[in-house]
């Protein structure tokens, strides 16, 4: 119980800062928030803000959050991580500890928000995909939603900034999907293959400028053809 006060607590200073700070516009967000069962959110990932974004718009309690383990060595991440009950992610080397409870989380009806780059995207456009998001669906069973930001670029952030103007940020949710039964056999072809239809789906959801590595992907263009 005190959990969930502290963390509502938590979004809600979170919300108040990021929409002082921002101009946000959602499309399809009850997507996630109506979400039952075990979940995966995958988006991209553009900017400091992202998770921040994720915080203040996904109104749930049962969110599974992951912090890098670079921001261990500072104070109020490990104070946050502790308190609020997130989990530092080894991001170099196989965390066996963190995601067997990840896959704990995920099995009691909880709700993960990754973006399966792993890291924020120097160029503003996708890049490749890593394949532990598609790990942890095919393991959990997990319904994946997938969804695109723009807009939060730290350079535009910051320029919007400056200038006393609030940058306009634009979150798109796309359609709920599940990924094939794992195979007992050529795991590494089939991992690639969904964390390309992961990226794909978040891919066909943004501006073409924004779909890097992707771009000429040949299931980005099947989902952009209506009914795709």
């Amino acid at each position: 119980m005190w959990l969930t006060i502290k963390r509502r607590i938590f979004r809600v200073v979170i919300s108040l800062v990021v929409h002082s700070l921002m101009r946000i516009e959602v499309e399809g967000i009850e997507k996630l928030q109506n979400a039952k069962g075990p979940t995966i959110g995958v988006s991209n990932h553009l900017g400091r803000f992202d998770a921040a974004l994720s915080l203040a718009l996904v109104k749930r309690d049962d969110l599974i959050i992951m912090v890098a383990e670079k921001y261990r060595e500072y104070a109020f991440y490990r104070w946050m991580v502790k308190t609020l009950d997130m989990l530092f992610l080894e991001r170099h080397e196989a965390d066996f500890g963190t995601l067997k409870e990840v896959l704990r989380r995920l099995e009691r009806g909880g709700m993960l928000l990754v973006a399966p780059e792993g890291t924020r995207s120097t160029t503003e456009a996708l890049l490749e995909g890593k394949p532990g998001a598609a790990f942890l669906a095919a393991r959990s069973g997990a319904t994946v939603i997938p969804a695109a930001v723009t807009g939060s670029e730290d350079r535009v952030v910051k320029e919007q900034l400056r200038r006393f103007r609030r940058p306009l940020v634009r979150i798109v949710v796309g359609e709920p999907f599940t990924l094939p039964p794992m195979p007992k056999s050529g795991r590494d072809e089939y991992f690639r293959q969904c964390t390309d239809e992961m990226m794909s789906r978040i891919a066909a959801l943004l501006p073409e400028r924004y779909r890097g590595v992707y771009k000429d992907h040949p299931r980005v263009a099947e989902l952009l053809v209506p009914g795709g």
